[in-house]
């Protein structure tokens, strides 16, 4: 064998162990429907809507294997509009998640534009609509506290059925590290059919004179193949946020097919009294492990001059009742 097909050989080894480890994936969703809202101030509207049951996405992923179990983690998702092709999340490239991070036998610890713990912990213990999915989203009544700038979050390994999520957001504010700074965390049980999370949120307002603070316990039961959800929240902050937050769910796969129920109250604590009771409903037909047509239904019974409107996955909605009809692909 000559030096060159030597050489060549040795560079196909080695790109062939390059390959093996590192890897990057392409993925994203696609959804889009029929959304009727009424009761609003301005009347009935009908829209063709993209990201009703899952927002309209598109992603990249990545992990290295830098060797002795650790590897290092990227994501990058971009939000669109499924029925005008513009560019969601106001523009923002890359407005979804935007992190990079270490993955080892430690746990991980990414840095950037990321989910929070609070929400992590309504979106998939908390509510079997998922937070913000559908009409019938929990976060038409309850905080959400979606996503955070600038932090830095830490994730246990699971050990005996724990696992802890931490996550600081420094406000970038010069001379007042404490000035919009967010801080939260979560941790949580998981052992058969139960699982159970106590998550925290705190955001300082932008002269740390004042927080609003959200507390949250969500947990589900799997009866096989019921599953039943609760959450209950309490919120503290300038007197407007004082409340307490109330869900009680039901998912009911047969199937192809998956029933959702749930049930939302809001009891606000303050003077006002301003409460709302939600009542949302949804079926969900799986045309394969990719692809799915739902249709959904939800009202909130506003109280006292309350104003909450019943919106989907990325519309906040505009009135007090709405019903979804659309389709979802994932690639």
């Amino acid at each position: 064998m000559n030096k060159s097909t030597i050489g060549l050989a040795l560079l196909a080894a080695c790109s062939t162990s390059a390959m093996a480890q590192s890897s990057v994936s392409i993925y994203g969703i696609v959804d889009a429907g029929l959304v009727r809202e009424s009761g609003g101030p301005d009347g009935a509207v009908t829209n063709i809507s993209s990201g009703i049951a899952s927002g309209s996405r598109l992603g990249f992923k990545g992990k290295e294997d830098l060797g002795g179990g650790l590897s290092a983690v990227f994501g990058l998702e971009a939000a669109f509009n499924a029925d005008t092709g513009a560019s969601g999340q106001g523009g923002v490239l890359f407005g979804r998640q935007a992190f990079v991070g270490l993955n080892g036998k430690f746990g991980a610890v990414t840095l950037g534009r990321q989910y929070t713990p609070y929400y992590k912990t309504l979106r998939d213990i908390g509510d079997p609509f998922g937070a913000v999915s559908m009409a019938g989203r929990s976060g038409n009544l309850f905080a959400t506290n979606t996503r955070a700038n600038n932090m830095v979050e830490y994730v246990s390994p699971v050990f005996a059925g724990l696992r802890a999520d931490l996550a600081w957001a420094p406000g970038e504010v010069a001379g007042d590290s404490a000035r919009s700074r967010q801080l939260g965390g979560s941790v949580g049980y998981a052992a058969g059919p139960l699982t159970i999370q106590l998550a925290h949120h705190r955001i300082e307002n932008p002269t740390a004179t004042d927080r609003t603070r959200n507390t949250l316990v969500s947990a589900n039961y799997a009866f096989k193949p019921v599953t039943v959800y609760a959450s209950y929240a309490v919120n503290k902050g300038p007197a407007a946020a004082d409340s307490k937050d109330m869900l009680a769910g039901v998912s009911i796969p047969f199937g192809a097919n998956k029933l959702l129920f749930s049930h939302v109250r809001h009891n606000d604590d303050t003077a006002a009294n301003n409460d709302a009771r939600q009542w949302g409903v949804a079926y969900d037909y799986f045309l394969s492990k990719r692809t799915d047509i739902y249709i959904a239904y939800a009202v909130i019974d506003n109280r006292n001059g309350a104003a909450f409107r019943v919106g989907n996955a990325t519309d906040t909605g505009t009135g007090d009742k709405a019903f979804n009809l659309g389709l979802r692909h994932n690639f």
